[in-house]
C-alpha cells in the first residue's frame, strides 16, 4: 500500500477547483483546503476527509481514494448550493489531472448527501469521489 500520493493528489484537485470558470461564476475564490479564520462567505467550497484503501498489485504500489468535498452554504434553500456542486462534479469527474507524483487512474464521482446543519440555517452537500491512483514515479 501507498500513502505516497495523497498530497500530490489533494493538490491537483485543489487546482483544478480553483481555476474552473464554473465553479469561480458560484463561488469566486472561496474554496478551502483548511477554513480561514473568521467569518466565512455565504456560499463556499472546502475539501475534506479522506479514506484510503491500498490496491497495490504486482504491477506496482497504488490506492483508493475516498474523499469528501462539501459545498457549504449559509442560504435558504439548497439551490445556490446544487448548482455548486454540480460545478465540482463537472470540474472534476474524468478530469485528467496531473499529479506531481505518480499518476491518476481514475476520478469519479461515488455519492452525495444535502442535509440542514445545526440549526437548519446552514446546509451543506458533501460530495464523494473516489480515485484510483498509482505511485509510478
Amino acid at each position: 500500500m501507498t500513502y505516497s500520493v495523497s498530497g500530490a493528489l489533494q493538490t491537483a484537485i485543489f487546482q483544478r477547483l480553483s481555476t474552473d470558470t464554473a465553479l469561480a461564476v458560484l463561488v469566486g475564490a472561496d474554496i478551502y483546503d483548511a477554513l480561514p479564520a473568521g467569518p466565512l462567505p455565504p456560499l463556499y467550497v472546502v475539501l475534506g476527509a479522506e479514506d484510503v484503501r491500498d490496491a497495490s498489485d504486482k504491477t506496482g504500489n497504488g490506492a483508493w481514494h475516498d474523499l469528501v468535498i462539501s459545498v457549504v452554504t449559509q442560504s435558504a434553500g439548497f439551490a445556490s448550493a446544487k448548482a455548486a456542486a454540480a460545478a465540482v462534479c463537472d470540474a472534476l469527474v474524468d478530469a485528467p489531472l496531473t499529479l506531481e507524483r505518480g499518476s491518476l487512474v481514475a476520478l469519479n464521482f461515488h455519492k452525495a448527501k444535502a442535509a440542514r446543519v445545526g440549526t437548519g440555517a446552514v446546509r451543506q452537500i458533501n460530495l464523494n469521489f473516489r480515485a484510483r491512483v498509482a505511485d509510478d514515479t
